[in-house]
């Protein structure tokens, strides 16, 4: 956040209004209401662990065992098998939506 000075981006009717309320003191105007990011979605970083997820449930279903893809992904085996039965219950709903 920088501050900026009101009369050099301010239309001089505004800043005459804004004055009436305010004068010599700093004020904060937040950002235009918005949908908030989720986590990991503006770097990258959600869409990276749901395509290792992914892949855990195809080597899964492709025969690795759960201590295999521990020692491939340095994930615990709680870990593991969470990833396995999500990505389980979302191919199951995928499934059943017409």
């Amino acid at each position: 956040m920088s501050y900026k000075n009101g009369k050099d981006i301010l239309p001089a009717s505004l800043l005459k209004e804004l004055q009436n309320y305010i004068q010599g003191e700093i004020i904060y105007v937040p950002k235009k209401e918005k949908k908030r990011a989720g986590w990991g979605e503006n770097n990258g970083t959600r869409l990276i662990i749901e395509r290792r997820n992914r892949e855990i449930f195809r080597l899964y279903q492709n025969g690795s065992t759960v201590l295999e893809l521990i020692q491939t992904f340095h994930l615990s085996e709680d870990s593991i098998r969470k990833i396995i039965g999500k990505t389980r219950e979302r191919l199951k709903e995928a499934a059943a939506t017409p």
